[in-house]
């Protein structure tokens, strides 16, 4: 499909740069293909959710991911920053560097705040667009807790440039229920849960499921391709373990509907389906790229934010619910006033089922 398919006109000014408060205040856009779109808010989950229905999470945490520093070549030194955004190893990331160009092979970095010893690492590599491969002197859970002290949070780009990085995203944009260290993005739509909605969620009846994908800094970079088919998709390493699917299949099973929070639960969900059609245990990375014709395996609703123009996540849930219904509902919601993006409003959609029967493209 032609990317400019997926295009659409959002003013500035409803690009949200901080969130709702309290965080479960804001607005959801009720979404079901063939009925009328209706206005709803969050707390409204306690009368759209069923009893026997599926709730699940992704519980990544954020690392602080965003890094400042020092280049140094003997006598030569050079400020830098780098956006860290997958783990290789224990010892590894790769990271978008600005300014790339200032930057070597071997290039050995301090990075730091000022408030601890430096961060030491060196360039293990460097690729075409700005990425870099570090390769820090600390490893593991040392390393994590040393980039928690020196970083600062990784706001998207479409916030970053409007305002600096303020204590309070520390918490804002953090979802209550992360647990597990490796993101760099949030997985925004979880944002908008607290304790007591989850506790008031669970004694509906409704079971809550946790499974982990690590969110990169790649879900905010732009399509560059003219066609879906020409792009590549970037990878995010995500873990659904044996327990977690027998749970949610026996629910499912007894008639009860899976319900995704975020597209990062979906991908993670639909790439442990596609294999065999029925959910099965995953763990390892994923590029799932998802567009319209995509048959869905796992997941009946979506509950997730509004997404930037022409990006792979607008096709993903144009897929799940119908490219025009989408294009419907993103015009009512920009009429509507709602706030966009990471910090913004939320979506509840239902799946389109009319292709079901239909063999997956």
């Amino acid at each position: 499909m032609r990317v400019s398919e997926f295009d659409f006109d959002l003013p500035e000014n409803l690009i949200a740069l901080h969130p709702a408060e309290p965080r479960d205040s804001a607005r959801l856009l009720l979404v079901r293909p063939g009925e009328p779109i209706e206005d709803r808010h969050i707390p409204d989950l306690l009368t759209l959710l069923q009893p026997g229905d599926v709730l699940v999470v992704n519980d990544t945490r954020v690392l602080p991911a965003e890094l400042r520093g020092t280049r140094v070549r003997g006598e030569l030194r050079a400020n830098v920053s780098f956006n860290l955004h997958k783990r290789v190893d224990a010892h590894t990331w790769r990271a978008f560097a600005r300014p790339a160009k200032k930057l070597a092979l071997l290039d050995e970095l301090e990075l730091g705040n000022g408030d601890a010893d430096a961060l030491r690492a060196r360039v293990a590599g460097k690729g075409d667009t700005g990425e870099i491969t570090l390769e820090f002197e600390l490893g593991g859970a040392e390393l994590d807790e040393a980039i928690k002290s020196h970083g600062a949070m990784p706001l998207p780009p479409y916030i970053g440039a409007k305002r600096d990085v303020e204590e309070r995203d520390k918490v804002d944009y953090q979802t209550v229920y992360a647990a597990e260290d490796g993101a760099v993005a949030a997985p925004t739509a979880g944002l908008h849960f607290t304790e007591k909605l989850l506790q008031q969620i669970s004694d509906l009846g409704v079971t809550i499921e946790r499974v982990t994908l690590h969110v990169g800094a790649g879900t905010f970079l732009p399509m560059k391709a003219d066609d879906t088919d020409d792009h590549v998709m970037h990878s995010e390493w995500g873990e659904i373990d044996q327990a977690t699917v027998e749970r949610i299949n026996a629910r499912r099973a007894a008639g009860g509907r899976v319900v995704a929070v975020g597209t990062t639960s979906l991908r993670l969900l639909e790439t442990a389906s596609r294999a065999t059609g029925t959910l099965q245990p995953f763990m390892g990375d994923t590029d799932i790229f998802i567009t319209p014709g995509f048959r869905f395996r796992t997941v009946d609703l979506l509950m997730t934010n509004f997404h930037l123009p022409k990006s792979t996540l607008f096709m993903l849930v144009s897929a799940f619910s119908g490219l025009n219904t989408m294009k419907a509902a993103y015009a009512h919601a920009i009429a509507g006033g709602y706030r966009f993006y990471s910090y913004g409003d939320s979506s509840l959609l239902f799946r389109d089922r009319s292709g079901d029967d239909e063999d997956e493209v």
